[in-house]
């Protein structure tokens, strides 16, 4: 591809998938800070969104050749990225990046990517659940605690919320064996294992294991001897179902495009809006521990918008802390303490115990 994005430090933060479900609730959080400029396929769909924070719209479609050029002080991406597209271009233009979108194997490959053209400016694979988000309160405790040795994520999915058509994408990969570390041993576990139910604020949640990016990044980053993520839906009953599902073989053998529609419309209902709610326990390294249990009412697309706006806030050292050089993940900021109250003051409750 011969898309040409350049580094300019009075232009636009460029937001790619700018006028989608999320992409729409990160303009909204950051047109008070920035210039924006939002790209998709169809960018007369986000002529409204833009005349209302004052953003300019243009046409990107990651799927077609045909080049993009723009002159910008930052990236981030809302949307998938499959053929790296985005990140190429924004590491030849040394233009500081951000990636809220990627599962874990898109993030291992990203993270090669950038080994093999290491980047002048920041690069922030921002993809674990809600842009980051569980990431960033898993550092806040790890701190407090002065060191993690275990990290217990559990989410709940309303299935009533808002939702853009890649919010359910891990419905591909649900048929796919993924790498977890658990006691500082790394080995291979089938998705949908594990199945229990766990207190996430007021909701007894029926959940179950799922691959996501923290779990492979935690390890790395906050050198934790176990990571676990597990999800589980509103409805108890349609977590019950998805387990049933499983036990069919219809993961394995349902893989391909073939079966995407079907296995995504199984989950791919958005209602007018719901919460998002999640609960994460991180035990010391002396066996003490902390949980925090965070609810955003404005829902899961405003949390996950969140976590991209507090990404570009790093990558462009304006989080209270110099920009970083080369990869990083989000559990890397040096600012943990920071991390609750930023959350608070944008509108999330965010309960410590």
């Amino acid at each position: 591809m011969d898309d040409d994005i350049q580094l300019d430090v009075t232009g636009p933060v460029l937001v790619v998938g700018g006028y989608g479900t999320v992409g729409g609730e990160l303009a909204r959080l950051a047109a008070p800070s920035w210039p924006l400029l939002l790209t998709g396929r169809t960018p007369e769909k986000g002529r409204a969104l833009a005349d209302e924070v004052g953003a300019e719209v243009r046409r990107w479609d990651l799927g077609d050749p045909e080049p993009f050029s723009a002159r910008v002080r930052a990236v981030i991406t809302t949307v998938n990225d499959p053929e790296d597209r985005v990140l190429r271009a924004a590491i030849r233009g040394g233009v500081p990046y951000v990636d809220i979108t990627r599962w874990t194997a898109r993030l291992q490959r990203a993270t090669a990517v950038a080994a093999v053209h290491p980047p002048k400016a920041p690069v922030l694979l921002s993809s674990s659940w809600m842009g980051g988000v569980t990431a960033l309160v898993t550092a806040a405790l790890a701190a407090e605690l002065g060191g993690a040795s275990a990290v217990e994520i559990a989410v709940r999915y309303d299935l009533k919320d808002r939702a853009g058509t890649d919010s359910v994408e891990f419905m591909d990969r649900l048929g796919l064996d993924y790498e977890v570390t658990e006691d500082g041993r790394r080995r291979m576990i089938m998705p949908l294992t594990g199945a229990g139910y766990v207190a996430i604020g007021e909701h007894r949640t029926k959940v179950a294991r799922i691959d996501t990016p923290e779990q492979f990044t935690l390890p790395l980053a906050l050198g934790v001897d176990t990571a676990i993520t597990r999800i589980g839906f509103s409805a108890n009953s349609s977590t019950s179902s998805l387990l049933a599902l499983k036990k069919t073989g219809f993961f394995r053998w349902g893989r391909g495009d073939r079966f995407e529609k079907p296995r995504r419309s199984m989950l791919y209902s958005p209602g007018e809006g719901g919460s998002a709610l999640l609960r994460i326990d991180v035990r010391g390294r002396a066996g003490e521990r902390r949980t925090a249990v965070l609810q955003d009412t404005a829902g899961q697309a405003h949390l996950t918008a969140l976590g991209g706006l507090l990404g570009l806030r790093r990558v462009l050292g304006e989080d209270g802390a110099a920009a970083p050089g080369g990869v990083v993940f989000p559990e890397m900021t040096p600012v943990p303490q920071d991390v609750v109250s930023a959350l608070e003051k944008a509108g999330v409750e965010v309960a410590v115990s």
